[in-house]
């Protein structure tokens, strides 16, 4: 099982994280690229990089026979899958093995066991694993399901049983609903997966989800190394993690840590994995599923033991022993981690695409961003919308959480919406920061959703006074030579110049006025004296009325991008004569997000109702349904099946009938 070259089938920050480990190692590591990646920080990284396709998973990161090849071809003795992707496909593990190759994970038979919910429930009941009630069984007919959900009563969940992350998974109330949900659930674990079985599960409310890091060897050695804490989630998909789980007790862990190391026992597994459980307010615990790779929150495993899981992944996968045995593994301290996603909250987190103006991740004591975005690069529609893990580690929670406030504050990405305010608000709130977080933390919290963001008057009078500092600093230039005496000298009474802004939807009127020193900023209800500090590079300070204001900018054209805090805005200039494009209004739908048209429900003269599905669009391995915002009739469709479409693309259009 030696090798001295690994490929690394993945893309952004799991495939730096991947390839810095081999590095170190001495391993030569090789990447794997489509077109819209070719010049990815993970592709400058590695020894050596191969094109693999077009942008869309299926032509590139999920075309197992061209990454095979590429292995072959450049040498490799080993494929690492990351996560997603491949990464818990059986026919890839298998094929990489009769290719002559060592896949990085467990054998095909482990992933295969629980990479399909219903026979992994079926495996860990028989295992002694306590599971929840439903159905997994091999009917996958809607009347076979339906009657399974009003035996063990609702609230059910629906699942993909090939697949996890969110996708294929519905929570559903009412028998009604149910048929919609099924057929949804299907489609989107048929696109994610491949397969469209599901399974059926009795809805446990307001548990808390933890999972167990295991680890195995081809000597018969599995050890657990502590749980993580992952209940904060929307859609399903984890947005905090911490380790340790801040209910936890000695004897919970013990009790928790052996069900999961027989469960890894249990379909003879074989290197990093994860045990998930669902976990409610009396202690008892349930199998929820295994995931058969290395998870993105693995970081914070990391930094309470202070092992390098890949490195352990790669030691495994040459056929080494685990270095520890369970009475060696130690957690030390608590750490905390958060995903920044490329998303808008305040917009149902819808996935957002740009040009990276600006990124500059945090740093200090205890810090560590995972990324695999840096400023200039594009972000793709074709891929998942999280651009870095931000974790903080400290002697204590408390420590831990402070840490990580403070480096989500100071993580800034430009270019495109993020998640960053939300993020910072998340660990803001009392519950969280008391440890009491469950799976309905943010349901709870934001029962109407999360709340957009509007600039208020001190965020507008800054940008108002960089904007008139900019067009300083343009007439400079084109000026030649001006004596530093001379810069704000004049004879005549300073004039205020009219500027508006806008930000998002709202416009505002402002008037500045040079005065030494800064500017005089005149909004509706306030007015404002800005001085900025001169300083090289996007960060500035800036005294307002005598308050000192950090913050970072990146101005392209008549757009200016900037972080206060942990707020995120962009100003546009509105001059004379602009008008900004028409959007989407009344009962003109437009592509909320850049994707692919999956499926299509509307024809021209039909009558719809409002709120009624008329199209699903894929965006980011996500479906979204699009909706009628009006009743009417269609009086024109602009899409169609597999079309690919840039957010604000026309896509259908309805005569309002006010019914």
């Amino acid at each position: 099982m030696a090798f001295d070259t690994l490929l690394v089938a993945n893309r952004g920050e799991i495939a730096c994280r991947i390839i810095r480990s081999a590095q170190d190692l001495g391993l030569r590591a090789i990447a794997v690229f489509s077109d819209p990646d070719a010049d990815a920080p993970h592709v400058r990284m590695a020894d050596d990089a191969v094109r693999i396709g077009p942008g869309p998973v299926g032509e590139s990161y999920l075309a197992a026979d061209r990454i095979i090849q590429a292995a072959l071809d450049s040498g490799a003795g080993a494929i690492h899958p990351g996560y997603g992707f491949l990464s818990e496909n059986e026919d890839f593990a298998g094929a990489v093995a009769r290719a002559g190759l060592v896949f990085v994970g467990p054998p095909a038979s482990a992933i295969r066991a629980m990479g399909r919910k219903a026979e992994a429930k079926r495996l860990m009941i028989a295992a002694g694993v306590p599971c929840v009630p439903g159905c997994e069984g091999e009917d996958q007919s809607d009347t076979t399901l339906i009657a399974a959900a009003e035996q063990v009563g609702f609230p059910v969940m629906v699942k993909a049983s090939a697949g996890g992350g969110g996708r294929g998974m519905r929570l559903v109330d009412r028998v009604e609903d149910l048929a919609d949900a099924l057929a949804l659930a299907r489609s989107e674990a048929e696109n994610a997966f491949g397969s469209g079985d599901l399974i059926i599960e009795k809805a446990i409310l307001r548990p808390r989800h933890v999972e167990f890091q295991v680890f195995a060897d081809g000597h018969g050695n599995v050890i657990h190394l502590g749980e993580r804490d992952c209940s904060v989630q929307r859609r399903h998909q984890k947005v905090v993690e911490e380790a340790p789980c801040p209910v936890m007790t000695p004897d919970l862990r013990a009790r928790m840590g052996q069900a999961a190391v027989g469960a890894a026992r249990a379909v003879d597994y074989r290197g990093a994995g994860t045990v998930e459980f669902l976990l409610d307010a009396s202690g008892e615990f349930y199998f929820l599923e295994m995931n058969t790779r290395l998870q993105v929150e693995h970081p914070v495993t990391e930094m309470v033991t202070g092992l390098d899981l890949v490195a352990l992944q790669i030691a495994v996968a040459r056929g080494e022993q685990l270095p520890l045995a369970q009475e060696d593994v130690r957690l030390d301290g608590h750490a905390i981690e958060v995903r920044l996603y490329a998303e808008d909250p305040a917009n149902d987190y819808l996935p957002a695409t740009g040009h990276v103006d600006l990124w500059h991740p945090a740093k200090g004591p205890g810090l560590r961003v995972d990324t695999g975005v840096e400023t200039g690069q594009d972000i793709s529609p074709f891929y998942d919308p999280m651009l870095a893990k931000i974790i903080a580690h400290g002697p204590s929670r408390a420590v831990a959480l402070d840490r990580l406030r403070r480096a989500v504050r100071q993580s800034v990405l430009l270019g495109t919406t993020t998640n960053t305010g939300f993020l910072s608000d998340v660990l803001a709130q009392d519950v969280f920061a008391a440890g009491e977080a469950t799976t309905a933390f943010l349901d709870e919290t934001y029962p109407d959703g999360f709340p957009a963001h509007h600039p208020d008057e001190t965020a507008t009078a800054l940008a108002a006074a960089l904007f008139m500092e900019h067009d300083r600093q343009a007439a400079l230039g084109r000026s030649g030579f001006v004596a530093a005496d001379q810069l704000h000298w004049s004879s005549a009474t300073p004039l205020a110049s009219p500027l508006s802004l806008m930000s998002g939807d709202e416009v505002s009127d402002l008037r500045v006025c040079a005065i030494a020193g800064g500017w005089a900023v005149s909004l509706e209800n306030r007015d404002l004296t800005v001085s900025v500090q001169p300083g090289a590079g996007p960060k500035l300070r800036a005294q307002m009325d005598g308050a000192t204001v950090d913050a970072v900018r990146v101005h392209v054209g008549d757009v200016l991008q900037l972080a206060v805090g942990s707020q995120r805005m962009a100003f546009r200039r509105v001059r004379a004569g602009w008008r900004e494009e028409d959007g989407a209004g009344g009962g003109r739908i437009a592509a909320p997000m850049p994707g692919l048209v999956l499926e299509l429900g509307a024809e021209v003269g039909a009558q719809v109702a409002k709120g009624q599905t008329l199209a699903v669009l894929e965006a980011m391995k996500m479906q979204h349904q699009i909706t009628a915002p009006v009743a009417g009739k269609i009086t024109a469709v602009h899409v169609k099946p597999g079309q690919q479409l840039a957010s604000g693309d026309a896509m259908i259009e309805i005569e309002e009938t006010g019914t």
